[in-house]
């Protein structure tokens, strides 16, 4: 089943969504072709529908003649000494907007066929400068014109027709022009029969190997008008159709898309866990995760030790100071102390970088691989400062204090009150001894053992027992609020990564596909 033709409009919205998608992303020359070419078609389709036809060709080839033939009078005077035609003429046939049209062409001399045939209403033909002409702003003038006239007849003669000149560099590449394209054999009058069909069939084998098929191939002399009735015939067919704009868009369109798509590939690849894990991990510690993770548990045990120490010395742990506090972590909206990533993380970081990149642009073209190492390059320009300040704002404290040493540190309370009380107790008793009143106050003993005297000795021992004990449980709740730490610092590492590499990668590789998916309904 015949897929139906996909109108010109939209093939320019699929090219135009291409060029978009390339913007800033390739660079690459086939961009501004196709840039110009929407420009092209924008100021085109205003114009009009009348047939812009151009006589192209070399020095000696008749064009001049053929085209004062086709309009009837001398408009273009042929000339004997290169170069001939330097500018080009315009014969138009009807009054359509020419002007307007042929001011966008930039073509100057203009003639307007008296009683034109109207079969050929709306045409506007062309007479351009020889393109092998010595004059370079001739053979640029050529080129400017070739791209934006809606058929192109190359008048070729028995003397040149197979030069390579015309061939290599205006033929052959218009091979998906071919239906805007139209190759004359002039002066075919001063060859006999036999030579001009053999040389009528030599050219038409060039133009088959050239992709030309669809070309057609007229034979017609200038001086004579022979072959002049096929050749009109073939002009009003294409004026007629009022189509030859719309058709040599297309074309363009088709050609332009078709040489973007040689950078399209098959795709990139997605990222998969394991090279997530390792970049979030050489990011992390290059991020000072694992700096932050040790200040918080040192953190943590300074503070349990206060916590669950004996109340009288522990001011003394108030003397060292906060680990991390000396990391300004906790000031979200700064950058933190931490010191910078170590050469060996640099390296890891780097090597996990151009891993993931890699990955990702493994069976793009290479203007899109490099689009990719651009794109991770300026991200990495600001991933440090990111980094920094998501590890600040993920709040890496030590946290509430734990129940149990809130129960430990009043148990250390009554005992340091027991103590204390033990020890007023025996300097009570010391005192009224020396008044001689002991002996007036009955003392309560306990298993033989004066009540002061164990309060102050159960007091000190119990509260040493009680701190000494406390340190595992401290150290590991230090190592489980690390822990925790950490898990939220990664959590926050890997946002960032996400946020600044890994979702900026995916998006190149869908623009890639949209900008594959567009060039494909541009050329289908």
């Amino acid at each position: 089943m015949r897929r139906r033709e996909l109108p010109l409009t939209d093939r320019l919205a699929a090219l135009r969504e291409a060029v978009e998608l390339a913007e800033d992303r390739l660079e690459v020359p086939e961009v501004g072709t196709a840039r110009s070419l929407l420009a092209k078609a924008g100021a085109r389709e205003a114009l009009g529908d009348a047939t812009v036809v151009a006589l192209a060709g070399a020095t000696g080839s008749g064009k001049s003649t053929l085209f004062n033939a086709l309009v009837g009078a001398e408009v273009s005077t042929p000339g004997v000494r290169r170069p001939t035609t330097g500018v080009a003429h315009a014969a138009v046939w009807g009054s359509e907007q020419s002007d307007r049209l042929l001011d966008w062409l930039e073509v100057p001399r203009r003639h307007l066929v008296p009683q034109p045939d109207p079969a050929l209403d709306g045409l506007v033909l062309l007479d351009l400068p020889d393109h092998d002409s010595t004059a370079v702003e001739h053979r640029l003038e050529v080129d400017r014109l070739v791209q934006l006239v809606d058929v192109l007849v190359w008048v070729l003669d028995p003397q040149k027709y197979a030069d390579a000149a015309v061939h290599d560099r205006y033929l052959a590449p218009y091979a998906d022009h071919a239906g805007v394209l139209l190759v004359v054999l002039n002066q075919v009058d001063r060859l006999d029969e036999a030579a001009a069909k053999e040389c009528l069939t030599d050219l038409r084998g060039l133009l088959d190997r050239e992709g030309l098929q669809r070309t057609p191939l007229i034979a017609v002399a200038g001086r004579t008008g022979q072959g002049l009735p096929e050749l009109r015939a073939e002009l009003a067919r294409r004026v007629s159709a009022r189509r030859a704009a719309s058709d040599r868009l297309t074309a363009d369109v088709r050609s332009a898309a078709t040489s973007l798509q040689a950078h399209c590939g098959r795709g990139g690849d997605a990222i998969d866990v394991a090279d997530r894990r390792q970049l979030v991990s050489a990011l992390s510690d290059a991020a000072g995760v694992p700096t932050v993770v040790g200040a918080v548990q040192r953190s943590a045990r300074r503070d349990g030790r206060a916590h669950t120490g004996w109340p009288l010395v522990r001011w003394t742990a108030k003397l060292r100071p906060d680990p991390l506090k000396r990391l300004h972590v906790d000031r979200p909206e700064s950058r933190t102390s931490l010191p910078p990533p170590t050469g060996t993380q640099q390296v890891a970081v780097g090597n996990a970088l151009r891993r993931v990149r890699d990955v990702a642009g493994d069976g793009l073209p290479q203007a899109w691989r490099d689009d990719l190492r651009r794109t991770v390059e300026a991200r990495e320009e600001r991933l440090a400062d990111r980094l920094d300040r998501a590890v600040a704002a993920a709040e890496p404290s030590t946290g509430r204090t734990p129940l149990w040493q809130r129960a430990v540190s009043g148990l250390q309370w009554l005992l340091a009150l027991a103590a204390l009380v033990g020890g007023l107790w025996l300097l009570a008793l010391v005192g009224l001894g020396y008044l001689q009143l002991d002996d007036a106050l009955p003392l309560p003993e306990v298993e033989g053992i004066p009540l002061p005297t164990l309060f102050l000795v159960a007091g000190l021992l119990c509260g040493f027992l009680v701190s000494l004990l406390s340190g595992p449980f401290v150290r590991a709740s230090a190592r489980r609020r690390g822990r925790k730490v950490e898990k939220r610092l990664r959590e926050a590492v890997e946002q960032v990564t996400r946020e600044e590499l890994l979702d900026p990668l995916a998006g190149e590789i869908a623009a890639h596909a949209r900008f594959c998916a567009a060039l494909e309904r541009a050329a289908g």
